[in-house]
Protein backbone atom coordinates (compact mmCIF):
# COMPACT_ATOMS: atom_id res chain seq x y z
CA UNK A 1 0.00 0.00 0.00
CA UNK A 2 1.29 3.40 -0.85
CA UNK A 3 2.55 5.66 1.89
CA UNK A 4 -0.29 8.20 1.36
CA UNK A 5 -2.98 5.58 1.71
CA UNK A 6 -1.37 4.19 4.87
CA UNK A 7 -1.37 7.64 6.42
CA UNK A 8 -5.02 8.14 5.57
CA UNK A 9 -5.96 4.77 7.12
CA UNK A 10 -4.12 5.67 10.32
CA UNK A 11 -6.03 8.95 10.53
CA UNK A 12 -9.36 7.17 9.97
CA UNK A 13 -8.60 4.58 12.66
CA UNK A 14 -7.60 7.30 15.10
CA UNK A 15 -10.82 9.19 14.45
CA UNK A 16 -12.87 6.02 14.91
CA UNK A 17 -11.02 5.36 18.15
CA UNK A 18 -11.71 8.85 19.41
CA UNK A 19 -15.37 8.57 18.52
CA UNK A 20 -15.63 5.18 20.21
CA UNK A 21 -13.78 6.43 23.27
CA UNK A 22 -16.04 9.45 23.44
CA UNK A 23 -19.07 7.18 23.30
CA UNK A 24 -17.70 5.09 26.16
CA UNK A 25 -17.04 8.18 28.26
CA UNK A 26 -20.50 9.56 27.57
CA UNK A 27 -22.06 6.25 28.51
CA UNK A 28 -20.08 6.10 31.74
CA UNK A 29 -20.26 9.73 32.85
CA UNK A 30 -23.37 10.98 31.03
CA UNK A 31 -26.80 11.46 32.62
CA UNK A 32 -28.75 8.26 33.14
CA UNK A 33 -32.42 7.50 32.44
CA UNK A 34 -33.83 7.76 35.99
CA UNK A 35 -36.45 10.53 36.05
CA UNK A 36 -36.59 10.76 39.86
CA UNK A 37 -34.68 9.49 42.93
CA UNK A 38 -35.27 5.76 43.23
CA UNK A 39 -34.63 3.19 45.95
CA UNK A 40 -32.45 0.32 44.74
CA UNK A 41 -31.66 -2.91 46.60
CA UNK A 42 -28.36 -4.74 46.19
CA UNK A 43 -28.85 -8.39 47.22
CA UNK A 44 -26.12 -10.27 49.05
CA UNK A 45 -23.64 -11.92 46.69
CA UNK A 46 -24.35 -9.64 43.73
CA UNK A 47 -21.90 -9.86 40.79
CA UNK A 48 -21.24 -7.12 38.25
CA UNK A 49 -23.37 -9.03 35.74
CA UNK A 50 -26.35 -9.60 38.05
CA UNK A 51 -26.12 -6.02 39.29
CA UNK A 52 -26.10 -4.67 35.72
CA UNK A 53 -29.19 -6.71 34.81
CA UNK A 54 -31.04 -5.50 37.91
CA UNK A 55 -30.09 -1.87 37.23
CA UNK A 56 -31.38 -2.19 33.66
CA UNK A 57 -34.62 -3.85 34.83
CA UNK A 58 -35.18 -1.06 37.40
CA UNK A 59 -34.60 1.61 34.74
CA UNK A 60 -31.40 3.01 36.26
CA UNK A 61 -29.23 2.29 33.19
CA UNK A 62 -29.99 1.83 29.50
CA UNK A 63 -27.96 -1.30 28.84
CA UNK A 64 -26.61 -3.96 31.17
CA UNK A 65 -24.07 -5.03 28.55
CA UNK A 66 -22.79 -1.48 28.07
CA UNK A 67 -22.63 -0.93 31.84
CA UNK A 68 -20.46 -4.03 32.31
CA UNK A 69 -18.20 -3.02 29.41
CA UNK A 70 -17.81 0.54 30.66
CA UNK A 71 -17.15 -0.62 34.24
CA UNK A 72 -14.41 -3.03 33.11
CA UNK A 73 -12.78 -0.54 30.76
CA UNK A 74 -12.79 2.30 33.30
CA UNK A 75 -11.82 0.41 36.42
CA UNK A 76 -15.14 -0.37 38.09
CA UNK A 77 -16.01 -3.73 39.67
CA UNK A 78 -18.53 -5.31 42.02
CA UNK A 79 -15.85 -6.30 44.53
CA UNK A 80 -16.54 -3.41 46.89
CA UNK A 81 -20.29 -3.17 46.42
CA UNK A 82 -22.28 -3.36 49.66
CA UNK A 83 -25.50 -5.28 50.05
CA UNK A 84 -28.39 -3.11 51.19
CA UNK A 85 -30.81 -0.45 50.04
CA UNK A 86 -29.59 2.74 48.38
CA UNK A 87 -31.25 5.82 46.92
CA UNK A 88 -30.10 6.49 43.36
CA UNK A 89 -30.33 10.19 42.39
CA UNK A 90 -32.35 11.28 39.37
CA UNK A 91 -30.35 10.99 36.15
CA UNK A 92 -27.43 9.33 37.96
CA UNK A 93 -24.66 8.31 35.58
CA UNK A 94 -23.29 4.78 35.44
CA UNK A 95 -20.15 6.04 37.18
CA UNK A 96 -22.17 7.67 39.97
CA UNK A 97 -24.27 4.56 40.46
CA UNK A 98 -21.32 2.21 40.87
CA UNK A 99 -19.53 4.64 43.21
CA UNK A 100 -22.68 5.05 45.33
CA UNK A 101 -23.20 1.31 45.65
CA UNK A 102 -19.56 0.86 46.67
CA UNK A 103 -19.01 3.88 48.91
CA UNK A 104 -22.41 5.44 49.70
CA UNK A 105 -24.56 5.06 52.77
CA UNK A 106 -27.34 2.51 52.74
CA UNK A 107 -30.88 3.76 53.29
CA UNK A 108 -32.15 3.41 56.82
CA UNK A 109 -35.78 3.30 57.88
CA UNK A 110 -36.75 4.28 61.40
CA UNK A 111 -39.17 2.98 63.99
CA UNK A 112 -39.81 5.36 66.87
CA UNK A 113 -40.68 4.09 70.34
CA UNK A 114 -42.08 6.97 72.42
CA UNK A 115 -41.30 7.31 76.11
CA UNK A 116 -43.70 5.22 78.14
CA UNK A 117 -44.89 2.96 75.31
CA UNK A 118 -45.76 -0.47 76.77
CA UNK A 119 -44.37 -3.58 75.15
CA UNK A 120 -47.65 -4.74 73.63
CA UNK A 121 -47.73 -1.47 71.65
CA UNK A 122 -44.04 -1.85 70.71
CA UNK A 123 -45.03 -5.23 69.28
CA UNK A 124 -47.95 -3.69 67.39
CA UNK A 125 -45.70 -0.97 65.95
CA UNK A 126 -43.11 -3.47 64.74
CA UNK A 127 -45.72 -5.74 63.19
CA UNK A 128 -47.19 -2.73 61.34
CA UNK A 129 -43.87 -2.07 59.55
CA UNK A 130 -44.19 -3.96 56.23
CA UNK A 131 -40.50 -3.51 55.41
CA UNK A 132 -39.55 -5.59 58.45
CA UNK A 133 -39.75 -9.36 58.27
CA UNK A 134 -40.24 -12.37 60.49
CA UNK A 135 -42.15 -13.03 63.70
CA UNK A 136 -41.34 -11.53 67.07
CA UNK A 137 -42.66 -12.08 70.57
CA UNK A 138 -43.99 -9.25 72.71
CA UNK A 139 -40.84 -7.95 74.43
CA UNK A 140 -40.56 -8.29 78.19
CA UNK A 141 -42.08 -5.20 79.78
CA UNK A 142 -39.46 -2.64 80.73
CA UNK A 143 -36.77 -4.19 78.52
CA UNK A 144 -37.03 -1.75 75.58
CA UNK A 145 -35.41 1.69 75.63
CA UNK A 146 -37.69 4.34 74.11
CA UNK A 147 -35.82 5.89 71.18
CA UNK A 148 -35.70 5.96 67.36
CA UNK A 149 -34.16 2.88 65.77
CA UNK A 150 -32.88 2.54 62.21
CA UNK A 151 -33.60 -0.62 60.29
CA UNK A 152 -32.92 -1.88 56.79
CA UNK A 153 -35.55 -3.13 54.38
CA UNK A 154 -36.13 -6.82 55.02
CA UNK A 155 -34.48 -6.85 58.45
CA UNK A 156 -35.83 -9.29 61.01
CA UNK A 157 -38.14 -7.79 63.65
CA UNK A 158 -36.39 -9.88 66.28
CA UNK A 159 -33.08 -8.20 65.39
CA UNK A 160 -34.60 -4.75 65.90
CA UNK A 161 -36.01 -5.76 69.30
CA UNK A 162 -32.59 -7.12 70.27
CA UNK A 163 -31.06 -3.68 69.58
CA UNK A 164 -33.78 -1.99 71.62
CA UNK A 165 -33.17 -4.30 74.56
CA UNK A 166 -29.40 -3.98 74.33
CA UNK A 167 -29.81 -0.19 74.45
CA UNK A 168 -31.95 -0.44 77.59
CA UNK A 169 -29.45 -2.79 79.23
CA UNK A 170 -26.62 -0.32 78.58
CA UNK A 171 -28.60 2.65 79.95
CA UNK A 172 -29.63 0.78 83.11
CA UNK A 173 -26.10 -0.48 83.75
CA UNK A 174 -24.60 2.99 83.34
CA UNK A 175 -27.29 4.73 85.40
CA UNK A 176 -27.08 2.15 88.19
CA UNK A 177 -23.32 2.57 88.43
CA UNK A 178 -23.76 6.32 89.02
CA UNK A 179 -26.79 6.10 91.32
CA UNK A 180 -27.27 8.40 94.30
CA UNK A 181 -27.29 6.98 97.84
CA UNK A 182 -30.73 8.60 98.14
CA UNK A 183 -32.37 6.12 95.78
CA UNK A 184 -34.81 3.67 97.32
CA UNK A 185 -34.13 1.06 94.61
CA UNK A 186 -32.18 -1.92 95.91
CA UNK A 187 -31.52 -3.44 92.47
CA UNK A 188 -31.46 -2.25 88.85
CA UNK A 189 -34.69 -4.21 88.32
CA UNK A 190 -36.44 -2.26 91.10
CA UNK A 191 -35.20 0.98 89.56
CA UNK A 192 -36.84 0.09 86.23
CA UNK A 193 -40.13 -0.88 87.93
CA UNK A 194 -40.33 2.38 89.87
CA UNK A 195 -39.22 4.36 86.79
CA UNK A 196 -42.10 2.84 84.82
CA UNK A 197 -44.55 4.24 87.37
CA UNK A 198 -42.88 7.66 87.29
CA UNK A 199 -43.06 7.59 83.49
CA UNK A 200 -46.80 7.02 83.54
CA UNK A 201 -47.59 9.44 86.36
CA UNK A 202 -46.33 12.73 84.91
CA UNK A 203 -46.39 14.38 81.52
CA UNK A 204 -43.83 16.98 82.60
CA UNK A 205 -40.20 15.87 82.30
CA UNK A 206 -39.16 18.43 84.93
CA UNK A 207 -41.42 16.72 87.49
CA UNK A 208 -39.86 13.27 87.22
CA UNK A 209 -37.34 13.65 90.09
CA UNK A 210 -40.11 15.00 92.33
CA UNK A 211 -42.54 12.19 91.49
CA UNK A 212 -39.75 9.66 91.96
CA UNK A 213 -38.99 11.17 95.38
CA UNK A 214 -42.64 11.08 96.43
CA UNK A 215 -42.99 7.38 95.66
CA UNK A 216 -39.61 6.69 97.25
CA UNK A 217 -40.83 8.37 100.45
CA UNK A 218 -43.97 6.23 100.42
CA UNK A 219 -41.96 3.05 99.94
CA UNK A 220 -39.72 3.92 102.89
CA UNK A 221 -42.74 4.51 105.11
CA UNK A 222 -44.52 1.33 104.01
CA UNK A 223 -47.41 3.34 102.52
CA UNK A 224 -49.50 2.25 99.56
CA UNK A 225 -48.16 3.81 96.38
CA UNK A 226 -51.70 4.28 95.01
CA UNK A 227 -50.56 4.85 91.44
CA UNK A 228 -53.51 4.72 89.03
CA UNK A 229 -51.50 3.28 86.10
CA UNK A 230 -50.81 0.15 88.18
CA UNK A 231 -54.57 -0.47 88.27
CA UNK A 232 -54.84 -0.22 84.50
CA UNK A 233 -51.85 -2.38 83.55
CA UNK A 234 -53.33 -5.81 84.44
CA UNK A 235 -56.47 -4.89 82.47
CA UNK A 236 -54.94 -3.60 79.22
CA UNK A 237 -51.22 -4.44 79.47
CA UNK A 238 -50.56 -0.72 79.29
CA UNK A 239 -52.85 0.31 76.46
CA UNK A 240 -55.22 3.23 77.19
CA UNK A 241 -58.22 2.16 79.25
CA UNK A 242 -60.57 4.47 77.38
CA UNK A 243 -62.85 5.03 80.37
CA UNK A 244 -62.77 5.89 84.06
CA UNK A 245 -61.39 3.31 86.49
CA UNK A 246 -64.12 1.34 88.25
CA UNK A 247 -64.31 0.98 92.02
CA UNK A 248 -64.04 -2.80 91.64
CA UNK A 249 -60.76 -2.33 89.74
CA UNK A 250 -59.36 -0.07 92.45
CA UNK A 251 -60.05 -2.82 94.99
CA UNK A 252 -58.79 -5.67 92.79
CA UNK A 253 -56.04 -7.74 94.36
CA UNK A 254 -53.25 -8.70 91.96
CA UNK A 255 -49.50 -8.36 91.55
CA UNK A 256 -49.69 -4.84 90.09
CA UNK A 257 -52.45 -2.85 91.79
CA UNK A 258 -50.69 -0.55 94.27
CA UNK A 259 -54.03 0.48 95.79
CA UNK A 260 -54.35 -3.06 97.17
CA UNK A 261 -50.72 -3.91 97.99
CA UNK A 262 -47.74 -2.36 99.73
CA UNK A 263 -44.51 -2.07 97.77
CA UNK A 264 -43.66 -2.19 94.10
CA UNK A 265 -45.59 -4.14 91.46
CA UNK A 266 -44.17 -7.47 90.37
CA UNK A 267 -42.67 -5.85 87.27
CA UNK A 268 -42.62 -2.72 85.12
CA UNK A 269 -45.89 -1.35 83.77
CA UNK A 270 -44.29 0.22 80.68
CA UNK A 271 -40.92 0.88 79.05
CA UNK A 272 -39.50 3.86 80.95
CA UNK A 273 -37.28 6.52 79.46
CA UNK A 274 -33.68 7.12 80.43
CA UNK A 275 -34.85 10.33 82.17
CA UNK A 276 -37.29 8.44 84.40
CA UNK A 277 -34.64 5.89 85.33
CA UNK A 278 -32.25 8.72 86.21
CA UNK A 279 -35.00 10.38 88.28
CA UNK A 280 -35.47 7.23 90.36
CA UNK A 281 -31.73 6.91 90.89
CA UNK A 282 -31.35 10.65 91.63
CA UNK A 283 -34.64 11.67 93.30
CA UNK A 284 -35.40 15.20 94.41
CA UNK A 285 -34.90 16.09 98.05
CA UNK A 286 -38.41 16.42 99.46
CA UNK A 287 -40.66 14.99 102.14
CA UNK A 288 -43.74 15.10 99.90
CA UNK A 289 -46.09 12.13 100.17
CA UNK A 290 -49.09 13.24 98.13
CA UNK A 291 -49.82 14.73 94.72
CA UNK A 292 -52.82 15.67 92.64
CA UNK A 293 -53.18 17.02 89.11
CA UNK A 294 -53.01 20.80 88.75
CA UNK A 295 -54.69 21.16 85.36
CA UNK A 296 -51.51 21.92 83.41
CA UNK A 297 -50.26 18.35 82.96
CA UNK A 298 -48.32 18.65 86.21
CA UNK A 299 -49.10 18.16 89.89
CA UNK A 300 -49.48 19.91 93.22
CA UNK A 301 -47.37 18.19 95.87
CA UNK A 302 -48.06 18.03 99.58
CA UNK A 303 -46.32 16.75 102.69
CA UNK A 304 -49.45 16.24 104.79
CA UNK A 305 -52.90 14.80 104.13
CA UNK A 306 -54.45 18.12 105.14
CA UNK A 307 -52.46 19.97 102.48
CA UNK A 308 -53.29 17.27 99.96
CA UNK A 309 -57.04 17.51 100.63
CA UNK A 310 -56.89 21.26 100.05
CA UNK A 311 -55.11 20.67 96.72
CA UNK A 312 -57.72 18.06 95.76
CA UNK A 313 -60.50 20.58 96.49
CA UNK A 314 -58.80 23.08 94.17
CA UNK A 315 -58.53 20.42 91.46
CA UNK A 316 -62.22 19.54 91.66
CA UNK A 317 -63.17 23.24 91.63
CA UNK A 318 -61.09 23.69 88.48
CA UNK A 319 -62.78 20.74 86.80
CA UNK A 320 -66.24 22.02 87.74
CA UNK A 321 -65.34 25.40 86.26
CA UNK A 322 -64.42 23.65 83.00
CA UNK A 323 -67.68 21.70 83.00
CA UNK A 324 -65.93 18.35 83.47
CA UNK A 325 -67.94 17.47 86.58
Amino acid sequence: MKRGKLGLLAIVLAVVGLIGGGSVLRGWYGAGPLAKPTAFIVPDGSTLGSLALKLQKDGAIRSALAFKLHARLLGGSADDIKAGEFELPAHASESQILALLAEGETLNRFVMIPEGMPSIMVYDRLMARPLLTGPVAVPKEGSVLPDSYAFARGEQRAAVVARMQAAMARVVKQAWAGRSPDTVAKTPEEAVVLASIVEKETAKPSERPMVAALYSNRLRKGMLLQADPTIIYPITRGKPLGRRIRQSEIQAVNDYNTYAMVGLPRGPITNPSKASIEAVLHPAKTTALYMVADGTGGHQFAETLEQHNANVAKWFALRRAKGEL
